[in-house]
Protein backbone atom coordinates (compact mmCIF):
# COMPACT_ATOMS: atom_id res chain seq x y z
CA UNK A 1 0.00 0.00 0.00
CA UNK A 2 3.15 2.49 0.49
CA UNK A 3 3.98 2.19 -2.84
CA UNK A 4 0.43 2.94 -4.03
CA UNK A 5 0.82 6.25 -1.92
CA UNK A 6 4.11 7.33 -3.93
CA UNK A 7 3.47 8.17 -6.95
CA UNK A 8 0.37 10.62 -6.54
CA UNK A 9 2.43 12.18 -3.67
CA UNK A 10 5.12 12.80 -5.81
CA UNK A 11 2.82 14.11 -8.38
CA UNK A 12 1.38 16.59 -6.19
CA UNK A 13 4.73 17.67 -4.61
CA UNK A 14 5.85 18.60 -8.86
CA UNK A 15 2.68 20.05 -9.62
CA UNK A 16 2.75 22.31 -6.28
CA UNK A 17 6.65 23.15 -7.50
CA UNK A 18 5.92 24.10 -11.00
CA UNK A 19 2.50 26.66 -9.45
CA UNK A 20 5.15 28.40 -7.54
CA UNK A 21 7.46 28.91 -10.48
CA UNK A 22 7.19 32.44 -12.21
CA UNK A 23 6.89 32.24 -15.95
CA UNK A 24 9.17 35.29 -16.49
CA UNK A 25 11.21 37.41 -14.68
CA UNK A 26 10.75 40.26 -16.88
CA UNK A 27 7.82 42.44 -16.06
CA UNK A 28 7.02 43.78 -19.69
CA UNK A 29 5.98 40.34 -20.25
CA UNK A 30 4.48 39.02 -17.40
CA UNK A 31 0.47 39.02 -17.10
CA UNK A 32 -0.79 41.15 -14.29
CA UNK A 33 -2.73 38.42 -12.67
CA UNK A 34 0.28 36.43 -12.74
CA UNK A 35 2.32 39.49 -11.31
CA UNK A 36 0.17 39.85 -8.27
CA UNK A 37 0.58 36.60 -7.33
CA UNK A 38 4.13 36.88 -6.67
CA UNK A 39 4.91 40.82 -6.02
CA UNK A 40 5.27 41.69 -3.28
CA UNK A 41 4.51 38.82 -1.05
CA UNK A 42 7.18 36.48 -2.79
CA UNK A 43 9.47 38.76 -4.57
CA UNK A 44 10.35 42.30 -3.47
CA UNK A 45 13.17 43.17 -5.46
CA UNK A 46 13.21 44.90 -8.70
CA UNK A 47 16.48 45.18 -11.04
CA UNK A 48 16.13 48.77 -13.08
CA UNK A 49 18.74 48.18 -16.35
CA UNK A 50 19.47 52.31 -17.57
CA UNK A 51 21.70 53.38 -19.79
CA UNK A 52 21.56 55.66 -23.06
CA UNK A 53 22.52 55.40 -26.76
CA UNK A 54 25.77 56.90 -28.21
CA UNK A 55 28.86 55.61 -29.83
CA UNK A 56 31.06 52.94 -28.48
CA UNK A 57 34.17 52.26 -30.77
CA UNK A 58 33.39 49.28 -33.22
CA UNK A 59 30.54 48.00 -30.94
CA UNK A 60 26.47 48.73 -31.17
CA UNK A 61 25.48 52.74 -29.85
CA UNK A 62 23.61 51.03 -27.65
CA UNK A 63 26.15 49.29 -25.90
CA UNK A 64 24.84 50.88 -21.83
CA UNK A 65 21.73 49.30 -22.41
CA UNK A 66 22.92 46.12 -24.10
CA UNK A 67 25.12 45.27 -20.73
CA UNK A 68 22.88 46.33 -17.99
CA UNK A 69 20.14 44.39 -19.50
CA UNK A 70 21.92 40.92 -19.90
CA UNK A 71 23.03 41.79 -16.53
CA UNK A 72 19.47 41.78 -14.76
CA UNK A 73 18.83 38.58 -16.83
CA UNK A 74 21.81 36.94 -15.41
CA UNK A 75 21.20 37.87 -12.05
CA UNK A 76 17.40 37.78 -11.73
CA UNK A 77 16.92 34.26 -10.02
CA UNK A 78 19.71 34.47 -7.54
CA UNK A 79 18.23 37.40 -6.03
CA UNK A 80 14.80 36.23 -6.57
CA UNK A 81 14.23 39.72 -8.77
CA UNK A 82 11.75 40.75 -11.33
CA UNK A 83 13.42 43.03 -13.79
CA UNK A 84 11.84 46.41 -14.95
CA UNK A 85 12.08 47.57 -18.53
CA UNK A 86 15.37 49.17 -19.57
CA UNK A 87 15.69 52.92 -19.66
CA UNK A 88 16.99 53.10 -22.79
CA UNK A 89 17.31 56.87 -23.10
CA UNK A 90 19.80 58.75 -21.42
CA UNK A 91 22.05 62.06 -20.38
CA UNK A 92 25.11 61.10 -23.15
CA UNK A 93 26.88 64.29 -22.39
CA UNK A 94 29.81 65.03 -24.73
CA UNK A 95 28.99 62.34 -27.36
CA UNK A 96 25.59 63.47 -28.44
CA UNK A 97 26.86 65.05 -31.95
CA UNK A 98 27.88 61.76 -33.21
CA UNK A 99 25.08 59.60 -35.51
CA UNK A 100 22.72 57.68 -33.39
CA UNK A 101 22.89 59.24 -30.19
CA UNK A 102 20.39 60.69 -28.24
CA UNK A 103 20.69 63.78 -25.84
CA UNK A 104 17.97 63.88 -23.23
CA UNK A 105 18.26 66.51 -20.52
CA UNK A 106 18.77 66.43 -16.77
CA UNK A 107 15.76 68.65 -16.70
CA UNK A 108 13.71 65.79 -18.32
CA UNK A 109 15.98 63.13 -17.04
CA UNK A 110 15.18 63.74 -13.51
CA UNK A 111 11.58 63.47 -13.16
CA UNK A 112 11.06 60.85 -15.10
CA UNK A 113 13.56 58.46 -13.65
CA UNK A 114 12.07 59.75 -10.29
CA UNK A 115 8.40 58.57 -11.17
CA UNK A 116 9.81 55.20 -12.24
CA UNK A 117 10.91 54.64 -9.07
CA UNK A 118 7.70 55.81 -7.18
CA UNK A 119 6.11 53.14 -10.02
CA UNK A 120 7.98 50.48 -8.98
CA UNK A 121 7.28 51.50 -5.28
CA UNK A 122 3.81 51.47 -5.90
CA UNK A 123 3.82 47.71 -7.35
CA UNK A 124 5.50 46.80 -4.28
CA UNK A 125 9.37 46.15 -4.67
CA UNK A 126 11.03 47.08 -1.26
CA UNK A 127 14.63 46.61 -2.87
CA UNK A 128 14.83 49.20 -6.10
CA UNK A 129 18.37 48.28 -7.83
CA UNK A 130 19.48 50.28 -10.68
CA UNK A 131 21.90 48.83 -12.63
CA UNK A 132 23.90 51.71 -14.81
CA UNK A 133 25.23 51.33 -17.72
CA UNK A 134 26.31 54.73 -18.69
CA UNK A 135 28.40 57.65 -16.45
CA UNK A 136 28.83 60.81 -16.47
CA UNK A 137 25.76 63.15 -15.46
CA UNK A 138 23.68 60.33 -15.42
CA UNK A 139 25.59 58.70 -12.19
CA UNK A 140 24.87 62.19 -10.00
CA UNK A 141 20.93 62.37 -11.11
CA UNK A 142 20.25 58.87 -10.50
CA UNK A 143 22.14 58.60 -7.07
CA UNK A 144 20.20 61.87 -5.96
CA UNK A 145 16.75 60.54 -7.18
CA UNK A 146 16.73 57.50 -5.85
CA UNK A 147 18.12 58.45 -2.40
CA UNK A 148 15.32 60.75 -1.97
CA UNK A 149 12.92 58.65 -3.30
CA UNK A 150 14.09 56.32 -0.54
CA UNK A 151 13.46 58.31 2.02
CA UNK A 152 10.17 59.71 1.21
CA UNK A 153 8.61 56.53 0.27
CA UNK A 154 10.61 54.42 2.33
CA UNK A 155 11.86 51.58 -0.21
CA UNK A 156 15.56 50.60 -0.32
CA UNK A 157 17.89 52.20 -3.52
CA UNK A 158 21.04 50.74 -4.80
CA UNK A 159 22.95 52.52 -7.59
CA UNK A 160 25.36 50.24 -9.12
CA UNK A 161 28.21 51.47 -12.58
CA UNK A 162 29.17 48.24 -12.90
CA UNK A 163 32.07 48.97 -14.91
CA UNK A 164 33.63 51.40 -12.26
CA UNK A 165 32.58 48.97 -9.34
CA UNK A 166 33.86 46.10 -10.86
CA UNK A 167 37.28 47.82 -12.40
CA UNK A 168 39.50 45.37 -10.09
CA UNK A 169 38.20 42.70 -12.04
CA UNK A 170 38.82 44.67 -15.16
CA UNK A 171 42.66 44.88 -13.60
CA UNK A 172 42.20 40.91 -12.70
CA UNK A 173 41.45 39.77 -16.44
CA UNK A 174 42.95 42.19 -18.10
CA UNK A 175 46.65 43.30 -16.34
CA UNK A 176 45.75 46.58 -17.24
CA UNK A 177 42.73 49.40 -17.07
CA UNK A 178 39.70 50.13 -19.95
CA UNK A 179 38.19 52.62 -20.90
CA UNK A 180 34.69 53.92 -22.75
CA UNK A 181 33.92 51.21 -25.67
CA UNK A 182 37.64 50.31 -24.52
CA UNK A 183 38.89 46.40 -23.50
CA UNK A 184 36.43 46.07 -20.84
CA UNK A 185 33.31 47.29 -22.15
CA UNK A 186 33.82 45.94 -25.69
CA UNK A 187 34.81 42.75 -24.10
CA UNK A 188 31.72 42.64 -21.89
CA UNK A 189 29.56 43.21 -25.00
CA UNK A 190 31.20 40.27 -26.88
CA UNK A 191 30.38 37.79 -24.38
CA UNK A 192 26.54 38.60 -24.44
CA UNK A 193 26.67 38.63 -28.21
CA UNK A 194 30.18 38.66 -30.12
CA UNK A 195 27.94 39.84 -33.67
CA UNK A 196 27.45 43.33 -32.12
CA UNK A 197 31.52 43.33 -32.37
CA UNK A 198 32.59 45.01 -35.48
CA UNK A 199 36.22 43.80 -34.96
CA UNK A 200 36.82 44.66 -39.16
CA UNK A 201 35.80 48.43 -38.51
CA UNK A 202 38.54 48.46 -36.01
CA UNK A 203 41.78 51.33 -35.68
CA UNK A 204 43.69 52.12 -32.61
CA UNK A 205 44.06 55.56 -33.74
CA UNK A 206 39.93 55.43 -33.15
CA UNK A 207 41.16 55.41 -29.09
CA UNK A 208 41.75 58.63 -26.97
CA UNK A 209 43.17 58.94 -23.28
CA UNK A 210 40.62 61.26 -21.25
CA UNK A 211 42.16 63.74 -19.99
CA UNK A 212 43.91 63.86 -16.65
CA UNK A 213 43.00 66.61 -14.04
CA UNK A 214 40.90 68.10 -16.45
CA UNK A 215 43.71 69.45 -18.83
CA UNK A 216 41.86 70.00 -21.28
CA UNK A 217 38.20 69.58 -22.46
CA UNK A 218 36.45 68.68 -26.35
CA UNK A 219 33.44 68.50 -27.39
CA UNK A 220 32.01 66.63 -28.61
CA UNK A 221 34.77 64.18 -27.22
CA UNK A 222 37.29 63.22 -30.50
CA UNK A 223 37.29 59.37 -30.36
CA UNK A 224 34.05 56.76 -29.48
CA UNK A 225 36.78 54.98 -27.69
CA UNK A 226 37.79 56.88 -24.48
CA UNK A 227 40.37 55.68 -22.40
CA UNK A 228 41.14 55.61 -18.55
CA UNK A 229 44.93 55.57 -18.62
CA UNK A 230 47.32 56.25 -21.85
CA UNK A 231 48.39 53.58 -23.53
CA UNK A 232 45.75 51.38 -22.00
CA UNK A 233 42.78 49.45 -22.71
CA UNK A 234 42.72 49.28 -26.22
CA UNK A 235 40.24 46.00 -27.20
CA UNK A 236 41.86 43.04 -28.15
CA UNK A 237 38.57 41.07 -29.03
CA UNK A 238 39.59 37.87 -27.30
CA UNK A 239 36.23 35.46 -26.66
CA UNK A 240 37.98 33.70 -23.55
CA UNK A 241 38.94 36.73 -21.92
CA UNK A 242 35.97 38.33 -22.21
CA UNK A 243 33.62 35.27 -21.19
CA UNK A 244 35.99 35.70 -18.39
CA UNK A 245 35.52 39.08 -17.56
CA UNK A 246 31.13 39.09 -18.11
CA UNK A 247 31.11 36.11 -15.34
CA UNK A 248 33.09 37.79 -13.02
CA UNK A 249 32.00 40.87 -13.24
CA UNK A 250 28.27 39.52 -12.80
CA UNK A 251 29.50 37.62 -9.51
CA UNK A 252 30.89 40.67 -8.01
CA UNK A 253 28.18 42.42 -9.01
CA UNK A 254 25.69 39.71 -7.39
CA UNK A 255 28.08 39.55 -4.16
CA UNK A 256 27.49 43.33 -3.61
CA UNK A 257 23.67 43.28 -4.25
CA UNK A 258 23.22 40.47 -1.94
CA UNK A 259 25.54 41.95 0.96
CA UNK A 260 23.60 44.79 0.99
CA UNK A 261 19.94 43.54 1.36
CA UNK A 262 21.27 41.45 3.60
CA UNK A 263 22.67 44.37 5.67
CA UNK A 264 19.49 46.14 5.24
CA UNK A 265 17.36 43.69 6.32
CA UNK A 266 19.88 42.72 9.60
CA UNK A 267 19.39 46.90 10.36
CA UNK A 268 15.32 45.98 9.99
CA UNK A 269 15.66 48.70 7.45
Amino acid sequence: MKKLFVLPILCLSSIITLAQEISTREMDRINWMEFAEFVPEKINTVLLPTGTLEPHGVINNGADNTAPAAMAKDLAADLNAMIAPTLNYGITGSMAAYPGAFQITEEAYGPFIRDILKGLAKNGFKNIIILNGHGGGQTAVLQDIAGKVANELGVRTLVINWWTYASDVTMEVFKEDGGHAGLNETAYIQAIDPTLVHKERYKPEQATAYPQNKAWSAVPFPSSIGLYQEGQGYPNFDQAQADEYFEKVNEKVLELIQDTIAKWDLAGL
